[in-house]
């Protein structure tokens, strides 16, 4: 996990009436900012195997969480649906980190990442489903282009991106590590 810096969206958090048994119902989630009190919850999160392999040292990423949460140029939210959290999403302007490696990218790109907290709940369709809500937000809200970057290896990210919308352009090494760079453009 990287912390990233984006600026603040305009996107407003919609209602939820998906449900959280199973594959996601009308594919609504809320989006709200993470909050002093969600933390707790995110270092359980981080320390679950799914999200750890991908993602590395909980005690790392959660400081990186934090520090994006008090960024004013991310938005760190918990997405929520049927008013329970079930995982951590951020955005941020690739362009107002000056040596971010993604800075060729036309301006006003916005990179988002992603991780399902819920171990019961990955596979089940809610990746795909959140990201193709929140990145047509953020389309419509002017962003030219929505950008995520998972590792190569990870086939079952890529395949819920491309269920998104999200297509694979490019492959690119960075300080970050290995990434498949995909896209959604406006």
């Amino acid at each position: 996990m990287r912390a990233s810096s984006s600026r603040r969206s305009t996107v407003l958090p919609r209602h939820s009436g998906a449900t959280v048994s199973g594959a996601p119902r009308d594919r609504t989630y809320r989006f709200r900012d993470v909050g002093e009190a969600d933390f707790a919850l995110l270092a359980r999160w981080l320390a679950e195997p799914h999200v750890a392999e991908w993602w590395g040292d909980p005690a790392k990423s959660l400081a990186g969480i934090r520090a994006a949460a008090r960024s004013a140029s991310t938005r760190a939210m918990i997405v929520e649906c049927a008013s329970e959290p079930i995982a951590y999403m951020q955005h941020y302007d690739i362009h107002r980190e000056e040596d971010h490696p993604y800075r060729d990218q036309p301006k006003g790109t916005l990179g988002l990442d992603l991780s399902i907290g819920r171990p019961d709940l990955v596979g089940k369709g809610h990746g795909s489903a959140m990201l193709a809500q929140y990145a047509g937000e953020l389309l419509e809200a002017g962003a030219p282009r929505v950008l995520v970057d998972p590792d190569p290896r990870n086939a079952r990210a890529i395949r819920a991106y491309a269920k998104a919308g999200f297509a694979a352009f490019d492959e690119r090494t960075t300080i970050y590590g290995p990434a498949l760079l995909m896209a959604r453009d406006a």
